[in-house]
């Protein structure tokens, strides 16, 4: 019913909320309205956060989220750390709108058994400090987004990127380093 309080008032009440919802929450937190988080207290925010509509943090079955401070995440992120999985964003990163960072995926190694009922693998994504992610794009387990980075938007990142590249496209491809 909180994450559907409208308004300043909502906003308020989630940001007081937060310091008992997370295991570390840092102080100017703005969570959005319809937020949707699971393993609270394996998840770790910093000052100065901004989460806007809609967004779920999952981090549950052993997994675990940090978020550094001063992050921008828009509307209808989702980060999944479940099943083992672990994200780490740094400081200054820019999250555009209906974003996705997965990190655990289904198994699928067990033809005679359906993949819906196989057990899941955890992975690592960490996005370094000053990262801007372009709105639609997928970030899949075991990637590492170098510091100074640009992924457009729509991009599908499946492999690690450098600091200071600029990548688009799918799979993602290097189009150029930031000078």
């Amino acid at each position: 019913m909180i994450s559907f309080l409208p308004g300043r008032f909502g906003y308020f009440v989630r940001s007081l909320i937060a310091s008992f919802i997370f295991k570390k929450s840092g102080y100017d937190v703005s969570l959005g309205l319809g937020i949707v988080i699971t393993g609270g207290k394996s998840i770790e925010i910093g000052n100065s956060i901004n989460i806007m509509r809609f967004p779920c943090l999952y981090s549950h079955s052993q997994g675990s989220i940090k978020i550094g401070s001063n992050v921008s995440m828009n509307t209808n992120v989702v980060i999944s750390a479940a099943d083992g999985g672990e994200v780490i964003v740094g400081n200054n990163v820019m999250i555009g709108p209906n974003v996705v960072l997965r990190a655990s995926d289904h198994t699928f190694t067990d033809k005679d058994v359906p993949m819906n009922k196989q057990d899941h693998s955890g992975g690592t994504i960490i996005i370094e400090d000053d990262v801007w992610i372009g709105s639609n794009a997928t970030i899949t387990s075991n990637v590492k987004i170098g510091s100074h980075s640009i992924v457009g938007a729509g991009s599908v990142v499946t492999k690690d990127v450098d600091p200071y590249s600029i990548v688009g496209g799918v799979p993602s491809k290097l189009i150029k380093y930031r000078t």
